[in-house]
């Protein structure tokens, strides 16, 4: 055979690799081209992150600012992240002074006449009632999941109403679902704190975060390690001692201290309460990776339900939790 005739016959014996090859490189150049093609959903923290992505399943793309395990109030983003603040087709946000560092990129995407929904000033907030916060909007709305509701109901309404490209019917059967995971979720949190007494239903915290909740569920917060809405302040002498007094008068069993942050200021409070007190960890303005006990909301809202109610010394429970919702791949 000469060399001719096998030159002849190489390009026969590669084409059908040659043809497969460019079908797999059309594929991908399709599905990469679709994805593109989606239009952008900005989320600044990742607890409304979550509830987003389940109203807006695979109807546009969602990125979420803030990692898991962050502080809302301290986080910074990157400037791959700004770039897709900036080309974003809608952004959503917690508002009501939340977001300390982030809220610049929001305002200027606001002001190049993208769509932004700040959720918590439409979510009836309420407002702080005692120590530096008083008066102020209290940012931390999502601590009742009845308020949550809304707020799907209200991302649901702002993506049909403002964003090209989604199908309308799609996004509100995304909503109704997660919707009956919420309402079966307001339902047993209502009958767990039922079995803890209502004298026995106080509430120190390592800073005001869970107003909403004491509000929804009948609880007192007795105080705050930290008296602000933010963790950024921080505690005098005297406001430990006199929240070591409100402790020792309302016989308070337990200190919850966010997960995310230290607990040495609780631990300063025991010390300074002089009384029996443990300290219990919740996960309050932030979710966690996946494994890590509070990957989703609803996983939050169920672990910080259960320590709680063990925590104040409620009996052991025989009330069932709600079936968690099939596994959602993000998008």
């Amino acid at each position: 055979m000469t060399h001719r005739t096998e030159a002849l016959r190489r390009p026969t014996a590669l084409a059908p690799v040659l043809a497969l090859i460019g079908l797999v490189v059309v594929g991908l150049t399709a599905c990469t081209t679709a994805d593109d093609e989606r239009p952008s959903v900005v989320v600044t923290t990742n607890i409304l992150g979550d509830i987003t992505r389940e109203v807006v399943g695979d109807q546009a793309e969602v990125t979420v600012l803030m990692k898991p395990g962050s502080d809302p109030h301290s986080f910074g983003i990157s400037a791959p992240q700004a770039a897709k603040i900036e080309q974003a087709d809608l952004i959503v946000h917690n508002g009501l002074g939340l977001e300390e560092n982030v809220l610049r990129h929001v305002e200027a995407g606001r002001d190049a006449g993208i769509a932004v929904l700040a959720v918590g000033e439409r979510i009836d907030p309420l407002v702080y009632t005692s120590d530096d916060m008083a008066g102020r909007p209290d940012p931390h709305f999502w601590t009742d999941p009845v308020r949550v509701r809304t707020a799907a109901r209200l991302i649901a309404d702002r993506l049909i109403e403002h964003i090209d490209g989604v199908d309308a019917a799609t996004v509100r059967a995304n909503a109704a679902r997660y919707d009956t995971q919420l309402v079966e979720l307001v339902t047993w949190m209502g009958r767990r704190f039922a079995e803890i007494p209502a004298n026995e239903r106080n509430l120190v915290t390592n800073h005001h975060v869970f107003g909403y909740l004491a509000q929804r569920f009948g609880f007192r917060v007795v105080g705050a390690v930290i008296p602000s809405g933010t963790t950024l302040a921080s505690p005098s002498a005297s406001d430990l001692k006199s929240l070591a007094t409100a402790i020792e008068t309302a016989g308070v069993t337990a200190i919850f201290a966010d997960s995310s942050q230290p607990d040495r200021l609780a631990q300063a409070l025991r010390r300074e309460a002089n009384v029996d007190v443990r300290v219990v960890p919740l996960f309050s303005e932030s979710l966690t990776e996946r494994g890590k006990g509070a990957a989703t909301y609803l996983d939050m809202m169920r672990a910080n339900t259960t320590a709680i109610a063990d925590g104040l010394g409620a009996p052991t429970s025989t009330t069932a939790r709600p079936k968690a919702g099939t596994e959602r791949k993000n998008p």
